[in-house]
């Protein structure tokens, strides 16, 4: 069942089909949904050397400097979603490569302000009862790549809780 289909299936509130399946910027669609500025909280980020399957991934060597940043994305002080990217530092152009290591700021946002054509490559998505996020306990985990020039640019995994936060 490819990506789209496995969505439609899920019984879960509209707005979260719209921010799981949205092949744009979750943070501006939350701020559309709940009216409130979207606050990108880094949990941490920090260099680590790309394992066989990240240099395959982002045709880097292994051993390369590979950028991880896990964030929780809020409204209104609420937790929507729980974020975690990789991208390959020697791929990213030089500008969102300096925006990158700063902290809290969206990565839709960088892409925009740096005008970074990219297009989503949506890989899995699935439901899970076995793990809680924000107190809910289900979620919908979903994970995608940023391609830019043909290349891997980045590789996020972003988990949503399904509950009642998300009708709005």
């Amino acid at each position: 069942m490819d990506f789209l289909e496995k969505l439609k299936s899920f019984d879960i509130p509209t707005c979260l089909r719209i921010c799981a399946g949205t092949d744009g910027s979750v943070t501006f669609l939350l701020e559309i949904m709940t009216k409130h500025p979207t606050a990108v909280v880094t949990e941490y980020q920090h260099i680590i050397p790309a394992d066989e399957q990240m240099a395959e991934l982002f045709d880097v060597n292994v051993g390369s400097d590979i950028n991880e940043r896990v964030v929780t994305l809020t409204a209104g002080d609420v937790p929507y979603v729980f974020a975690r990217s990789l991208s390959a530092i020697e791929n990213m152009p030089e500008g969102v490569r300096s925006d990158m290591m700063k902290a809290d700021i969206p990565i839709g946002r960088i892409l925009r302000d740096h005008d970074i054509e990219t297009r989503r490559d949506f890989e899995n998505i699935e439901i899970m009862e076995d793990e809680t996020l924000f107190g809910a306990q289900k979620l919908l985990s979903r994970s995608y790549r940023i391609v830019h020039h043909s290349g891997v640019l980045m590789w996020i995994n972003e988990k949503f809780p399904v509950d009642t936060r998300w009708c709005l």
